[in-house]
């Protein structure tokens, strides 16, 4: 892990940096109502240690936001974008929802399992890929879709998903 958990009082909890990424957010809602924070306060720290959170994380987040830990770890267990366990350099997050599986998400998950050597849930030898399947990305619209990372990938084919793979690898 990172310089991310430091010893100390509740302030010393994580970096500097991290403290004031995570405060912008705390300051958006009203005086007691940190909770509300907890999704992007997630997001910071799961970047900042390598795309997972540890319980270790997400206990110090309860604290730092004086908030039962469960509260934390209610939100981090809901959300397919939350990762628990290490996880590789790239996340492939494939929407098999009803507008993607009418589309051929199904296709697209034998594609990219075929390609990659992998099974939804796990990630590549090398570390460099994680697939997972995921209910809904919200871009129904642009049938069968993945979010690669941050990106969002719609209308997928093979060849599509092949280019995106390919420039990923080199």
């Amino acid at each position: 892990m990172t310089e991310m958990l430091l010893t100390g009082p509740k302030e010393g909890l994580f970096t500097e940096t991290l403290r004031e990424q995570m405060d912008t957010w705390i300051a958006k809602y009203p005086a007691g109502q940190a909770q509300s924070a907890v999704i992007p306060c997630l997001h910071i720290l799961q970047a900042a240690n390598e795309g997972w959170l540890t319980t270790a994380i997400m206990d110090a987040l309860a604290s730092y936001l004086s908030i039962p830990a469960i509260s934390v770890y209610e939100v981090a267990t809901f959300y397919t974008m939350f990762e628990l366990s290490p996880v590789g350099k790239h996340k492939i997050s494939v929407c098999t929802n009803i507008s993607c599986m009418l589309c051929g998400s199904e296709k697209v998950m034998k594609h990219i399992e075929q390609k990659l050597n992998i099974k939804p849930g796990k990630t590549t030898d090398d570390g460099l890929f994680t697939l997972k399947e995921v209910e809904c990305l919200g871009a129904c619209v642009g049938a069968p879709m993945m979010l690669v990372d941050k990106q969002y990938h719609e209308f997928l084919t093979e060849d599509k998903i092949d280019d995106i793979l390919d420039r990923l690898i080199s």
